[in-house]
């Protein structure tokens, strides 16, 4: 979702949209609780879920950066600017609460981990490495160091193949717009063609109704002797008749 402007006051309907990008990722946050941090799902949710979480905090400082040219500009009113200023309070805070859900994680390793551990565990090397910290912990099989390396990769893997995947879509839109494009040139040339022969014809046609009107011109000049014959032979006759009688 992108905030524009088309000339007139929309800041409610950015508003709005602001709210329905949160749900979406509080949605995805119920999402990605269901699947196991190992897998790749819970990687590709994790992406898709930071890149939102970046849309909304730019979103929510557009809105705020228009609430001052609209103050400045003087197209809203004080209390009208205040109470905008609120609501973008109240999304700051949402945004806050997002970065703290999505950091869950990492910061309950911290407090479960080498942030909870006593001076005492240090060694003759100095501190202990994350593999005895963890196993004198929890048991847990993987250290933490490696578990958040393994799941670096598995993000990337997913990122990869999101983008694998993206690539695969543009390549088959780019081959039907090929395809189209060849299409639209037959075409193109098929209309050429008809325009030819039309340019031709309505050259024949020209060239006919030339002839034709010079020949009608001819007869209508021809039509016109004949009646100026016809004149002088009847007064020919009136005058012999006249000179008769």
């Amino acid at each position: 979702m992108a905030l524009i402007s088309v000339g007139e006051d929309t800041w409610a309907i950015e508003h709005e949209g602001c709210e329905k990008l949160y749900r979406e990722i509080m949605e995805q946050f119920t999402l990605r609780s269901q699947e196991l941090k190992t897998s790749v799902e819970y990687a590709r949710i994790s992406s898709s879920i930071r890149f939102r979480m970046k849309q909304f905090s730019s979103e929510v400082f557009q809105l705020k950066d228009k609430i001052m040219e609209a103050s400045l500009s003087r197209s809203i009113t004080q209390q009208e600017a205040e109470r905008r200023s609120r609501l973008v309070e109240v999304l700051k805070s949402k945004e806050r609460q997002l970065q703290e859900l999505f950091n869950e994680r990492k910061h309950s390793a911290l407090v479960g981990g080498r942030a909870a551990r006593p001076f005492a565990d240090m060694g003759v090397s100095g501190w202990r490495d994350d593999e005895d910290e963890e196993n004198a912990i929890g048991g847990s099989d993987l250290p933490s160091s490696e578990y958040s390396i393994n799941e670096i990769r598995q993000q990337q893997q997913a990122v990869v193949r999101v983008q694998d995947e993206g690539l695969d879509v543009l390549s088959k839109v780019i081959s039907r717009q090929k395809e189209l494009a060849k299409v639209i040139g037959n075409e193109v040339d098929v209309q050429n063609d008809i325009i030819d022969d039309l340019t031709e014809n309505m050259e024949n046609t020209d060239s006919r109704i030339r002839r034709e009107t010079k020949q009608i011109g001819t007869i209508v000049q021809k039509d016109k002797t004949w009646m100026y014959w016809m004149i002088i032979i009847l007064l020919f006759i009136t005058i012999v008749v006249v000179g008769v009688v």
